[in-house]
């Protein structure tokens, strides 16, 4: 199911954004057990805080369910989920290993989301939706994961946890319900098998049968840690490999974290049916991940074994995948690679031997893979550079593997439709091209043909994505579709849409053989956004109907959130089957534009420019404003500067984003309606940072002249537009944005007030190997990296910064250090700084406190040194009452140092009464 733009079909996680860490400052206490967050402003360095209440009450607000719709597009599950987790959940041991996080107690991965309740929805023949019927039977509190359909969409599976009295998380039980009844029951009879959900959990096999990674019954209490090591520990290269590797975090580290690794990570696999019977099913190991055939005779079971390393994470691991029966019986091997600590840094480098191992998805068991032929090194020029081969589960004697299709570019992967058609993907990251081919599986007289050669970039040409429709096995393929009295068959392009105006989303009818195209269903482009989510009308076999073709959409616009319709052919009737509230109701009317301007060496650039409800720019003055943002590379300047998103698209605003800032007022008198400029703040998000490298040129050799240019583009454009005073413009972003924000500061300290950079990397010297999209090393590009890294100019940067980061950071390269030794080289300058380190939290933030706390102290960064320069406003509202170039000093007699200027006009204020209202009001 295609799910871009279903925005509530899975849960909502802490993602990363660059390349991550571990180590704290120490100016932060890490007990477990956190203070209360308080809104006292007193004693700076101590407690959690609070953000101001019209923040908090927008991420306090209860999350959205997310969606799953039954393989019969019948009923629809409701998962309920709760709002941010409790500081302690993270605070619960955890064991880092082999580049994962476990959770022992659970014997799964550490920091899961889960849901807490099921509600089961009828889709009716009209298109709405029948009664909630509740999921029950289960215990009160329990925490619910891993949902999926049996085929025939009669029973649901899923995990049950529940805390114990020491509020620690129990281990997980495998769980059934009866989708009509609403009644759920434990899988396993006897309460001593657990799920092990270390790696893969469980899967259906056929319509009443499962195949779990339960915890071996044999296994006893974990490994303990030698008091006294047995010996040094010793890496060696001695046979002077040449071994690069990424800055990878939460490595093994010796001995016992192998047997450590083992004791959490073994499974037991066990087939068990609904009424009871259990079986295992071979010896017990590392399983990572099973995978049974379409017609549930075979599974793919994939494993990894020793010799384990201390460099790179379990995915490079030694690594087999088995050919079994589905009731146990061992059939053959199908690999066994070796470890893989020397894969090339350069980007499309890949691993040798057989990778990709799947199913044909419109077979009932031919598997098929890819074998690299350039040894896994993207350097090296070879034609072909992959090739595609195919074989039965079980082939004759003798039968070697057939080749289906050979590739100069690296494989992305393949659409499966029929013996007549499927498509393959191919794409090479360095020059950006990506090509499409038309095949046909079933006949070797057929040549493969290009059907699309592009740039990746190039989002304006597009063509879209073919729609898969489900198979009665559970695979998706290609929808094939036919008209009325037509005999030809076509497919479906569902495309994004990109245009100078944004993207308008469409459904094209698209014929193989003449490449002609006839748009079906398009947008609205005037107020909504419309996407197409996945098909609705794949219940039966062979090709659909055009007069019968249903489609699941989602519609919004930039002040109304999210829902979901059914459209119907042939007539286009939409029906709408959610209503969900808006989740902010105090920002309904924000105001929301996609604007356009250009960078001084002709880059077209584009933003998106938020401002507060009832704000208008000609009557309110400028604002303080936020600029929060992300760079990325380009091949092209014309593709650099091309318009990606809608101008129609509901604002999302997440825990931590920029734009809870336009709920902000900043405690003034209403009442005094001339002084709303400064009750505001205007929030310019994700305006375009484009690092362009055309040619063989390398995009980062000129990363600081793009960045600034960049920058000086965006904010002249928003001074232009009057919704911003050049005096109050912050720039704030995240992991490579903190990147960002920190060169920002140090290149272009006329451009901002103060910098806001959270979980950042700030010295590349430190991620020798390469880092975000630089391909090339340290000693490739020794003077790139260093005039990258801010922390080579932390001499130069005098404008305020607050950094923030989490204190288990595992994001590849953004270690906690990065923040911890940034902060001692900018107070080592002098700078005006401040380091927030977070415990327990990883690259993204999720608990309450750590997530109010952050909010709080962003708040009180942008008071401080973006908003409250009240020396500069009292001087031009009244110059002859104080003398500021002497410096003044705050309620607590404490110094405040003199600026040069940064307050509006004494012309913004010029309205009857200010001038003669008490100063205490007004300050």
């Amino acid at each position: 199911m295609t799910a871009s733009r279903f925005r509530y079909l899975v849960p909502i996680n802490a993602v990363a954004g660059e390349d991550g860490g571990g180590g704290p400052n120490g100016s932060v206490s890490s007990s477990a057990t956190a203070t209360p967050p308080t809104d006292n402003e007193d004693d700076l360095g101590v407690g959690y805080r609070l953000p101001p209440p019209e923040i908090k009450d927008i991420v306090d607000a209860p999350p959205l369910p997310a969606l799953s719709f039954s393989p019969h597009r019948d009923k629809i599950l409701f998962l309920k989920r709760r709002a941010l987790p409790p500081l302690a959940e993270l605070a619960r041991p955890e064991e880092k290993l082999a580049g994962i996080r476990i959770d022992g107690k659970c014997n799964t991965r550490s920091r899961m989301s889960f849901y807490t309740g099921i509600g089961i929805h009828q889709l009716l023949p009209d298109g709405t939706l029948g009664p909630e019927k509740e999921l029950h039977g289960y215990p009160d509190g329990a925490k619910i994961n891993f949902v999926t359909w049996s085929q025939d969409g009669r029973h649901l599976a899923f995990s049950i946890r529940v805390d114990d009295e020491e509020n620690s998380s129990s281990k997980l039980r495998v769980w059934v319900a009866d989708v009509e009844t609403g009644k759920a029951r434990p899988l396993f009879q006897s309460p001593d098998i657990y799920l092990n959900a270390v790696f893969d959990n469980f899967v259906w096999v056929n319509n009443s049968t499962l195949l779990v990674s339960t915890i071996p019954l044999s296994r006893g209490d974990p490994p303990k840690k030698p008091l006294v090591p047995s010996g040094p520990k010793i890496q060696s290269n001695e046979q002077k490999n040449i071994i690069q590797v990424r800055t990878f975090q939460d490595l093994l580290k010796d001995e016992y974290d192998e047997d450590l690794f083992d004791y959490y990570a073994t499974t037991q696999l066990v087939l068990v049916s609904l009424d009871g019977g259990v079986k295992e099913i071979g010896p017990p190991a590392v399983y990572t991940s099973l995978d049974p055939s379409p017609d549930g005779k075979y599974t793919l079971i994939s494993s990894i074994h020793r010799p384990y390393s201390f460099i790179v994470p379990c995915g490079r691991f030694p690594k087999k995948v088995d050919l079994w029966t589905t009731d146990g019986k061992f059939v053959r091997e199908l690999c066994d690679l070796p470890l893989a600590e020397d894969i090339p840094i350069a980007f499309n480098s890949v691993r040798k031997g057989m990778r990709s191992i799947n199913w044909r998805a419109d077979k009932p068991s031919t598997l098929y893979w890819v074998e690299t032929q350039d040894g896994g090194d993207a350097k090296v020029e070879v034609s072909p550079r992959d090739i595609v081969y195919t074989q039965p589960a079980e082939p004759l004697e003798g039968e070697l593997p057939a080749i289906l299709h050979q590739l100069d570019l690296r494989y992305g992967g393949i659409s499966w439709c029929e013996d007549s058609l499927a498509l393959v993907y191919e794409s090479w990251y360095k020059t950006r091209r990506t090509r499409t081919w038309v095949i046909s599986p079933g006949s070797k007289d057929t040549s493969p043909r290009i059907l699309f050669d592009r740039s990746s970039e190039d989002v304006y040409s597009d063509p879209g994505s073919p729609m898969l429709r489900r198979t009665p096995a559970g695979t998706y393929v290609i929808a094939k579709i036919k008209k009325e009295h037509d005999g030809s068959t076509y497919i479906l392009l569902n495309g994004n849409g990109a245009t100078p105006e944004g993207n308008i989303p469409f459904l094209d009818l698209f014929d193989l053989n003449t490449g002609s195209k006839e748009r079906i269903w398009q947008s609205d482009k005037e107020k909504y956004y419309e996407a197409v989510v996945a098909l609705m009308s794949d219940q039966k076999e062979g090709d659909l109907c055009l007069d019968q073709l249903k489609i699941l959409t989602s519609k919004e616009s930039k002040t109304e959130n999210t829902q979901y319709y059914i459209l119907s052919w042939p007539d286009k009737q939409a029906c709408q089957i959610t209503n969900f509230p808006h989740p902010y109701p105090q920002l309904e009317t924000l105001q929301k534009e996609m604007i356009r301007y250009q960078r001084k060496d002709g880059v077209q650039l584009t933003a998106t420019l938020y401002l507060p409800p009832a704000y208008d720019p000609s009557k309110d003055g400028p604002l303080p404003c936020l600029v929060w943002s992300y760079p990325g590379e380009f091949k092209s300047k014309d593709a650099a500067g091309q318009v990606r998103g809608s101008p129609n698209e509901f604002a999302g605003i997440g825990p931590t984003s920029a734009l809870l800032w336009l709920a902000r007022r900043h405690g003034l008198p209403l009442p005094i309606v001339c002084l709303y400029s400064l009750l505001m703040f205007a929030i310019l998000s994700g305006p375009t940072i484009p690092i362009i490298g055309e040619g063989d040129e390398e995009a980062n050799d000129r990363y600081v002249e793009q960045l600034v240019a960049s920058a000086e583009a965006a904010v002249e454009e928003v001074i232009r537009r009057g919704v911003a005073h050049p005096k109050k413009i912050a720039v704030g972003g995240h992991s490579y944005g903190a990147f960002m924000t920190a060169n920002l500061l140090a290149h272009a300290p006329h451009l901002f007030c103060c910098g806001i950079a959270r979980s950042g990397a700030y010295n590349r010297t430190l991620t020798p190997f390469g880092f975000q999209n630089e391909e090339r090393t340290l000693w490739e590009a020794q003077t790139t990296y260093v005039e990258m890294s801010p922390f080579m100019s932390a001499n130069k940067i005098k404008k305020p910064i607050l950094l923030i980061h989490g204190e288990e950071d595992n994001n590849s390269g953004t270690l906690t250090m990065q923040s911890d030794r940034f902060f001692n080289a900018l107070k080592g300058h002098g700078a005006l700084c401040r380091l927030v380190i977070l415990p327990y939290e990883s690259h993204g933030y999720v608990t309450r406190e750590s997530i109010m706390h952050v909010l709080w102290e962003t708040d009180r960064w942008l008071q401080n040194h973006c908003v409250s320069n009240t020396s500069d406003i009292k001087a031009d509202l009244d110059p002859s009452k104080d003398d500021l170039s002497k410096g003044t000093t705050d309620s607590k007699g404490k110094a405040v140092a003199a600026s040069g200027g940064g307050g509006p006009e004494a012309s913004d204020f010029e309205c009857e009464g200010l001038h003669s209202m008490p100063r205490s009001l007004l300050w």
